[in-house]
């Protein structure tokens, strides 16, 4: 598919810079910079395990993803694929809980975003601020896709931005045993394992930290919804999910690293960004604004995302006659409008959430928890559906150039582990309640399905 391809096309406008950075604001989510002190409280230097881990696992599911979208170009999505190798429901589940995961996930950061705000203006009300991202991101997204690639390039390299400055300087404390009256600590690397050792709370802390942890990831598969809008996709796709593992370790790995061995762990709030923290200890004065600014971009960040992706994957269900017929028409630029301001229509959900349940930490728990469960199932489904593909295009799978490490061994390994981790939700309340609300968006989409299949035979 070229540029010139049909009115009603998806445009390859997305260049290779667009979809690295794409991936990279895929893996940096705002779970890094919020949720990250919350799990160094549960696991302590353990926690570095942890991000390992779920960023060992999820590369499979990126190379799963890729083998089979490079298999066939015409698929768009992995909803698309899912239809194909899986059937027709898989499609269906697979489109509406990605559009409803990117929903939650985006009402979670506009609430994110209200907070940031009022850091600068204390007294303006929380929905103004909302208000006003939902409209900047829905004009942003509607001029073309290209702008929407701009948009998140730049958004994505102030985030890189923050955490290279955030590496460097702590290397400095480090070397030079830079010493804190605030928190009457020196900076080490000997802090990593001085207090209480490298598992501080024992076994059940280090799995309580996967918890909030695969929150962070979300998002990570965000380049596979770029695959109709790539340019070259046989080059840049590749690119994009190989690098994935050098960034994972960089940006989560060092960054923790280093925030533990100039803080001690034991003194690093869990209310607080760690990132935050370090900055105001070393007495910079425009700390807590520039790092205000820095996550408040990084919630823009995964908000426009969210918008990019959902209307997309409406697009898709709509083409299949799984969404409303309005969703699967494309504006005069290519973008599919009606669905991208749907979406954004339903971010409004974030003000009546902020009235429901005034404490915003609290509403952020309860959304981005139920956001990471689902998308654990788009995961899994994209796992199951290279077990499928494998099976019933065995042709496809041996001329593959990008073939995925481990095969199918490696899927069964990763869902195995996508069960222990919600397994380890049901230990703690706020998580368990979470666990038990998801079923009711499953039961919503069979009965959907069902009265769907029904009309379509009659």
């Amino acid at each position: 598919m070229s540029n010139t391809s049909s009115n009603n096309d998806l445009k390859r406008n997305l260049s290779n810079r667009h979809i690295q950075l794409i991936a990279i604001s895929g893996a940096i989510g705002t779970g890094l910079f919020m949720g990250s002190g919350k799990t160094i409280s549960l696991a302590g230097p353990s926690i570095i395990l942890v991000y390992m881990i779920i960023g060992f696992m999820l590369f499979f599911v990126m190379r799963a993803m890729g083998e089979i979208l490079l298999s066939n170009l015409e698929y768009k999505s992995f909803s698309d694929f899912s239809n194909d190798l899986l059937g027709p429901w898989a499609g269906f589940f697979t489109g509406w809980t990605y559009w409803f995961c990117w929903v939650i996930t985006g009402i979670a950061d506009v609430v994110a975003i209200a907070s940031y705000a009022q850091h600068w203006f204390p007294d303006l009300p929380a929905w103004i601020p909302m208000l006003l991202t939902v409209v900047l991101l829905s004009v942003l997204n509607l001029l073309t896709v290209k702008m929407f690639g701009e948009t998140e390039f730049w958004m994505s390299m102030i985030k890189i931005a923050a955490i290279v400055a955030l590496i460097i300087i702590g290397l400095v404390l480090i070397f030079t045993s830079f010493h804190s009256d605030l928190t009457n600590s020196t900076a080490g690397f000997s802090n990593l394992w001085e207090y209480g050792g490298f598992f501080p709370n024992g076994t059940m802390g280090f799995f309580a930290g996967f918890q909030i942890a695969i929150f962070a990831f979300v998002g990570i598969e965000l380049v596979g919804t770029t695959a109709a809008e790539t340019v070259n996709p046989n080059k840049n796709l590749p690119n994009a999910i190989n690098s994935v593992p050098a960034r994972i370790i960089f940006f989560y790995v060092f960054a923790l690293i280093i925030i533990m061995s100039v803080t001690p762990w034991t003194l690093i709030s869990p209310d607080k960004s760690p990132f935050v923290e370090l900055f105001t200890m070393i007495g910079l004065p425009a700390a807590a604004s520039i790092i205000n600014f820095v996550v408040l971009t990084s919630a823009a960040s995964s908000a426009n995302s969210g918008v990019y992706s959902t209307s997309r994957m409406l697009f898709g269900l709509a083409k299949k006659q799984d969404a409303p017929e309005p969703f699967g028409k494309l504006s005069k630029r290519s973008v599919p409008a009606n669905g991208l301001l749907f979406s954004c229509s339903c971010l409004f959900g974030g003000v009546v959430l902020i009235y429901t349940v005034p404490n915003v930490i609290e509403a952020f728990t309860i959304v981005t928890t139920i956001s990471a469960i689902l998308f654990m199932f788009i995961w899994s489904m994209i796992l199951i559906s290279y077990i499928a593909y494998r099976h019933k295009k065995a042709n496809l799978h041996q001329q593959s150039q990008f073939k995925m490490p481990g095969g199918i061994l490696m899927c069964y390994v990763s869902l195995a582990f996508f069960i222990f981790v919600l397994v380890l939700l049901t230990f703690q309340d706020d998580t368990r309640h979470a666990l038990i609300a998801t079923p009711i968006w499953f039961i919503i989409l069979g009965i959907s399905y069902f009265i769907r299949s029904r009309k379509r035979t009659e």
